[in-house]
Parts: C-alpha cells; sequence; structure tokens
C-alpha cells in the first residue's frame, strides 16, 4: 500500500502546484460559477481533464515533452494571450449591456451567455491545453522523478493523484463563486466582472511579455 500511497500523494501535491494558483482559468471559473453552477462544474472537469492529461504524457514521456514544447513556447505564449485578451474583450463589452437571461423573479444573474456544461467543458479544455507552462512543469517534475513513476502501479497512483487534486480545486473555486453570486448585488456582481476580465487581460500581456 505504501508504494502506491507515496506517488498518490506526490502526484497530488503535484496537482495543486499547478492548480492553486490564482491564473487566468482561476478568475474565469470563478466567474462562471457566478453565472450558473452547473456548467462552471464542467469547466472545472475541462481543466481538471488537461491537467490529467499533461501529468499522464509527461509521466510516459517526460524528456520528449519538455524538448519539443520549449522550443515554440514563445509561439504558444503569444497564441494564449491573444485568446485571452479575446475572451476579456468579448467579457467586457458583454457586461456593458442588461443580461437578458435575468430571471424573472429579479434575482441578479452575472452578465453574459451561459453556455451548456459540455460546450463549457470543451472551452476550458481548449483554454488550458493552448498554455504550455503546464506541460513544462508535469515534464519537469516527472523527468526529475525519473524512474520512481515508470511501474504501472507507481505511474498510475501518481495520475489518479494528479486527477483528483485538480479536480477537487477548481470544484472548490466553482463552490466559492456559486456562495458569492447569492451574496453580493447585480451591480457590484457586474463590476467583479470587469475587474475579473481586467485581471485575465492583465495575465494575457504578462503571458505575451514575461517579465526576466
Amino acid at each position: 500500500m505504501n508504494e502506491l500511497l507515496t506517488p498518490a500523494l506526490a502526484g497530488a501535491a503535484a496537482g495543486l502546484g499547478v492548480a492553486m494558483p490564482m491564473g487566468a482559468m482561476s478568475v474565469l471559473l470563478l466567474q462562471e460559477a457566478m453565472r450558473e453552477r452547473r456548467t462552471a462544474m464542467a469547466a472545472a472537469a475541462g481543466i481538471a481533464t488537461v491537467d490529467l492529461g499533461y501529468a499522464a504524457l509527461a509521466t510516459a514521456l517526460g524528456p520528449w515533452v519538455a524538448s519539443h514544447v520549449s522550443p515554440v513556447e514563445a509561439w504558444v505564449r503569444l497564441a494564449s494571450a491573444a485568446i485571452l485578451l479575446a475572451i476579456a474583450a468579448h467579457g467586457l463589452l458583454a457586461s456593458r449591456a442588461p443580461d437578458p437571461a435575468a430571471s424573472a423573479s429579479g434575482a441578479p444573474v452575472a452578465p453574459g451567455a451561459v453556455p451548456g456544461p459540455w460546450r463549457a467543458f470543451a472551452k476550458y479544455v481548449g483554454l488550458t491545453a493552448v498554455n504550455p507552462t503546464t506541460a513544462l512543469y508535469f515534464a519537469a517534475l516527472t523527468t526529475a522523478q525519473g524512474a520512481s513513476l515508470r511501474g504501472g502501479g507507481a505511474g498510475a497512483a501518481f495520475l489518479v493523484g494528479v486527477g483528483l487534486a485538480s479536480l477537487l480545486w477548481q470544484q472548490a473555486l466553482v463552490t466559492i463563486g456559486a456562495v458569492a453570486a447569492g451574496r453580493i448585488s447585480a451591480t457590484a456582481r457586474t463590476w467583479t466582472f470587469r475587474l475579473g476580465y481586467g485581471l485575465v487581460a492583465a495575465y494575457a500581456m504578462k503571458i505575451a511579455f514575461p517579465l526576466p
């Protein structure tokens, strides 16, 4: 049991290490939860799926992933930044107009259209997948651990730890966003969205022009 517990805990630590920093995906996920919790849960699963996929790829091909992603990292960064800037611009424009999805009872609904769960899942899979940092992160981790993850059982335990930790953290963010949505006014929520999308735009610029 200990032979599987150790890599599982290492995987959980790795999953939290890549999921916990509050980047653009965390901001977008919180805002998704303030609109509709069900679609946000699907979005969270999409993020965790990519984390798990990159971890699985890195576990099998760690050195290869690092050597092939690093040479084109600058171009991937620019593509990621462009996508995030487009999302931020769309969100800021949508927040200026009254939300047609507001309920008849007058309950506030966050600005912007609410996608279906499968659409949200696919959207967040794509947004997370274009970030090269996640691939390099897991490639570095698994390369450093070397042969300890090459065994079938240990490697599988590591991946289970990564997937569960990432998914639980993303779902915790969904819960936080859903609770916050019911406690703030529609006006405050609109400005929260504007601030959030502003942070997404700032994060996009940081990706495009990383500090030395």
